[in-house]
């Protein structure tokens, strides 16, 4: 199928490679972008993933006061000295400060969730589909997809990589800290974040 050329660019600065991979990455996918970039990062075809193995132990912790009533530290770490005192680095460290505040993430990928977390709300969801005549007499294979729905519904507000971006309501967190990875050349990790809120203990 035919794939905008907007897409293919797009495709094209978050993974480095060239117009033509991407495009072909976009047909296959049958012009779905997630899927495209989801298959691309698979076959490690995207730069950002290269650049993944290396070290990052250089960067800044941003801090952040909303208000006298919510603080937050952000901790976000590239390879060189230099690439931590640039502007894009900068912006995108108090970005996520800014994310951290008003979007309230419990973790940063998905790697990072309990596995006890992620049994306990599917024993709770499941149990509510149950409870719920509309979905009580789908066939069980049915339910099972309605659940990992939810789920994915669930954990994609509570972690910080799969959050929308607050700034335009549509980037995911996690490709605008690659995107900017692409830009600056260097491995970009969030290492770890803290929100405090006043009156409220985790």
């Amino acid at each position: 199928m035919a794939v905008s050329l907007e897409e293919v660019k797009k495709l094209k600065e978050l993974t480095g490679v060239g117009l033509t991979d991407a495009k072909k990455a976009l047909e296959e996918a049958n012009g779905d972008f997630d899927k495209a970039l989801d298959a691309m990062r698979k076959k490690g075809m995207t730069k950002a993933e290269k650049r993944g193995e290396r070290e990052a132990r250089e960067g800044v912790i941003e801090s952040y006061v909303h208000s006298g009533r919510i603080g937050v530290l952000v901790e976000l770490n590239c390879e060189t000295d230099f690439v931590a005192r640039t502007d894009d680095f900068k912006a995108l460290a108090h970005d996520l400060a800014l994310q951290v505040a008003a979007m309230s993430p419990k973790w940063i990928a998905d790697a990072d969730i309990p596995e006890s977390e992620i049994a306990r709300k599917k024993e709770e969801l499941l149990a509510a589909a149950k409870t719920d005549a509309k979905n009580a007499s789908k066939p069980a294979d049915v339910l099972e997809k309605i659940i990992d729905g939810q789920m994915k519904k669930y954990f994609d507000e509570l972690v910080l990589m799969n959050q929308v971006f607050w700034k335009d309501g549509e980037t995911k967190v996690g490709d605008l800290v690659k995107t900017v990875a692409s830009k600056l050349g260097e491995n970009v990790v969030v290492r770890q974040f803290k929100r405090i809120e006043l009156g409220v203990s985790e």
